[in-house]
This record gives C-alpha cells, sequence and structure tokens, in this order.
C-alpha cells in the first residue's frame, strides 16, 4: 500500500471514527506498521493546517481526531441546529406518542404496539433530545427504557406529562352518541 493510499484510508477511518482515536489502532485495522500510520497522520495534519480548509486534525496526547476548525464553529453549530428541528414524520410521532403515553417502555413494547421496527424512529429521538433512556427495565433481558424528556414538553407545550391530551374522548366512552 503506497502512502497516499494509507493517507486517504487513515483520513477514512478518523472520519467515520469521529472520536480520538490511537495510531497504533488505525495502524492494527490497516495491518500495517505504526510509523506508515503516524506519517499519513502528519501529512493529514499539515494539509487540513492550511487556511482552504474547514477541518483540522486534532494531536490529543497519543491520539487523534478530525474536528472542524473553531473559526467555523458558529455555522456548524446553525446548520446542526436546523437538523435537530425538522419536524417529525408520521413514524416518530406515532414513536413519541407510545412513549409519551405509556412510559417508561423498551423499544420492543414501541415495536409491539406498532407493528413494525423501530429503531430509526427511537434513534431520530433521541437525537433530537424527544426522548431518553430512563435505566433498564425488571424484564428478561433487562431491556433499556425511554422517557420523553423536558425537551419534549417544551416542544409541545407542556408543563407536564398530565397536561397530554386524553387518549379517548368523551363522546367514544359514551358509545359515541351525540
Amino acid at each position: 500500500m503506497n502512502q497516499k493510499t494509507i493517507r486517504a484510508a487513515v483520513e477514512a477511518m478518523l472520519f467515520a471514527y469521529g472520536e480520538p482515536v490511537g495510531a497504533d489502532k488505525l495502524a492494527q485495522a490497516l495491518q500495517l506498521p505504526t510509523a506508515s500510520v503516524e506519517e499519513a497522520l502528519e501529512d493529514l495534519h499539515a494539509r487540513y493546517a492550511r487556511e482552504d480548509s474547514g477541518l483540522c486534525l486534532l494531536h490529543l496526547n497519543t491520539h487523534w481526531q478530525l474536528a472542524t476548525k473553531t473559526d467555523f464553529a458558529e455555522p456548524v453549530r446553525r446548520v446542526l441546529d436546523t437538523r435537530r428541528s425538522v419536524p417529525l414524520g408520521p413514524a416518530a410521532m406515532e414513536t413519541l406518542t407510545v412513549v409519551a403515553y405509556n412510559q417508561p417502555v423498551s423499544r420492543a413494547f414501541i415495536e409491539q404496539v406498532r407493528g413494525v421496527d423501530s429503531s430509526s424512529s427511537v434513534s431520530g429521538l433521541l437525537e433530537k433530545g424527544l426522548i431518553e433512556e430512563a435505566g433498564r427495565l425488571d424484564l428478561p433481558g433487562r431491556p433499556v427504557a425511554f422517557r420523553t424528556t423536558d425537551v419534549f414538553l417544551r416542544c409541545f407545550g407542556l408543563s407536564s406529562l398530565d397536561d397530554l391530551p386524553p387518549i379517548h374522548n368523551d363522546q367514544e366512552e359514551s358509545g359515541g352518541a351525540v
């Protein structure tokens, strides 16, 4: 593997890993000597130090991390905020409803109620901060439980879960007579 290919592979791993990682771990993944990977890291460090790059390669003791330059912190924050404020789709709203009315609940419970895999909906709601992990349920396998957050209450204009609308309205309970 030539140095150009090693540099590209190291760059790809740094991007995908997202957290600080040691040159030794990168070298192990590439099945190469650490010195070859360290050379690639130094080359990348110099490349990202240029003025025309929005990225930087942080050297943190024995670890390296690909990051955005602090000069661009504000626009990066704004674009991440717009991603969080994307309206919820029907699947996410269904999932959020199941959690809100039945919390704490496991992913298996959510999927049983909805009848479909809800992994991506749960992940999206966690990312937006609308739900959070609430420990583990006392069930076989000790599954993770989920509950709504204060962000959920704020986004939906509720002061507490008691403000959630009733699941059944009065007409349905009285047999539907008007």
